[in-house]
């Protein structure tokens, strides 16, 4: 394995893992009862998560467009859908977004390396 592809299957084990973590904040900090904050939470974590998996499969640069994406989404969720006075739910929306997002785009830095020809 190149040292490349250890770098590749660690960022996106990264997005896997921050995207668990999201999916699981509403019990972990306590915000289950507030839907918008927890469907977010739910259903931004469970995409990241996927996407990642999706990448380990052979889609590395798609899924890591795709989590730039979502973790922009967790980034700025809690004022758009309303719950940013939930402290405990905008923070690890916006900390999980933001790890999601750094990955992600380390991830497509590494892709667009001069030298890379195929896009995996």
């Amino acid at each position: 394995m190149t040292r490349f592809e250890d770098w590749k299957n660690a960022l996106l084990g990264g997005q896997l893992a921050f995207g668990l973590v999201l999916a699981l904040t509403p019990w972990l900090v306590g915000f289950a009862a507030e839907t918008g904050a927890a469907w977010t939470a739910w259903i931004t974590g469970a995409v990241m998560a996927l996407v990642a998996i999706a990448g380990f499969a052979g889609y590395a640069f798609a899924a890591s467009w795709v989590n730039l994406v979502a973790g922009a989404w967790a980034i700025v969720a809690p004022w758009l859908i309303g719950f940013a006075a939930i402290a405990g739910a905008m923070w690890s929306h916006v900390v999980l977004g933001v790890l999601v997002a750094i990955a992600a785009a380390i991830e497509l830095w590494q892709e667009y390396q001069p030298g890379r020809t195929a896009h995996a």
